[in-house]
């Protein structure tokens, strides 16, 4: 009897540390996979890259002249007639980068009459950019060089309809050429989205910047609708629309401005009624020569710009150039040059590494 009483007991309390031991088992288990499970959700979401780019010059540039990044039509002296016209750009690329890039998207100046991608401070700029760990481009696009009598494959006919209301003909040109510059301009940048992987861009790190006409053009590709001036003219007007990579999208993320001014957007909310800036535009640097007086470049519409963008509650930064005219490219504030301005702009307003 005794022995069948030890043995209960026994056999009872080998269950009960059994089960005992069981349960805190389970209890251990269940702890490890909650503690697994939210090492793993903190692990599973990537940090998002952000580029590295150098203070000073170090890296040596590859440069590719005379790129095609689309056609466009345009005025040939030669056989007196409107054709196809290569748009063309200059490529500077730091060498020895295999990760992705910011991009920077620059064009030239010349009133919408002439200018070109490789006017020397553009060359430069591009040097100063690349050698520093940016993928830089200088484009050309069409001027009133590429006008000639039929105009109805340039620009949509509400757009050539204001422009001749100007009492001044080369006005009117210009102003048609404004159309013409923009369309072109969102041709290079669906351009280099297409080649995004081969130019080891980082499509999130975008910059589109320019002088004087180039300065309201990427003003203009920052702020307007993608298919603003684009849409206006279809393929049965421009077929050579088709050339341009319009399936590409882009969101710009800063904007820099020399010596420009709003009035192309100006001029698109005359035409079509629809004003395009908004709280979710790119950022804004700007560097204007105080006593720049030149027609619809003054520096009074740097300010006005300042003052939109100041009522939207976007960031702008206007660089005063204190007794500078148009074109001030050899200006110093501070010591530093419009490119070390604008790198400071960049690196700040993108939150670009630094090293």
């Amino acid at each position: 009897m005794l022995s069948m009483s030890f043995y209960s007991m026994s056999n009872k309390s080998f269950i009960y540390v059994f089960l005992s031991r069981l349960m805190i088992g389970v209890l251990f288990t269940l702890q490890f996979l909650l503690a697994s499970c939210a090492t793993d959700d903190t692990v599973s979401e990537p940090s998002p890259f952000v580029p590295t780019v150098q203070r000073q010059a170090r890296y040596e540039v590859e440069k590719v002249k005379d790129v095609v990044y689309g056609y466009g039509f345009g005025y040939d002296a030669e056989l007196d007639s409107t054709v196809e016209t290569a748009l063309m750009l200059d490529v500077y690329r730091p060498m020895g980068i295999t990760s992705p890039r910011p991009v920077y998207m620059f064009l030239h100046g010349g009133g919408f009459v002439g200018g070109s991608k490789s006017n020397e401070n553009i060359e430069a700029m591009g040097e100063y950019f690349a050698s520093r760990g940016w993928v830089f481009l200088s484009i050309d696009y069409r001027t009133t060089a590429h006008i000639g009598k039929d105009v109805s494959k340039l620009a949509p006919q509400e757009w050539i309809d204001v422009a001749l209301q100007n009492p001044e003909q080369n006005r009117s040109a210009q102003f048609i050429a404004m159309y013409m510059a923009q369309r072109d301009a969102k041709a290079a940048m669906r351009w280099i989205m297409a080649n995004a992987e081969q130019l080891s861009i980082d499509e999130n790190f975008i910059t589109v910047g320019g002088s004087s006409a180039g300065a309201i053009t990427a003003l203009a590709l920052g702020v307007s609708n993608l298919d603003d001036f684009v849409n206006e003219l279809g393929l049965e007007d421009d077929p050579t629309l088709e050339t341009t990579n319009l399936q590409e999208t882009y969101t710009i993320n800063s904007i820099i401005s020399y010596w420009g001014s709003s009035i192309k957007l100006d001029l698109f909310e005359q035409i079509y009624g629809e004003q395009r800036y908004d709280r979710n535009d790119p950022r804004l640097f700007m560097a204007h020569g105080t006593m720049d007086n030149t027609p619809y470049t003054e520096f009074s519409k740097s300010l006005d710009l300042l003052n939109i963008y100041s009522t939207l509650g976007i960031y702008a930064e206007l660089l005063h150039l204190e007794g500078y005219d148009h074109g001030a490219w050899n200006a110093y504030v501070n010591n530093k040059s419009l490119s070390d301005h604008s790198f400071d702009f960049l690196v700040q307003q993108q939150g670009l590494n630094v090293q």
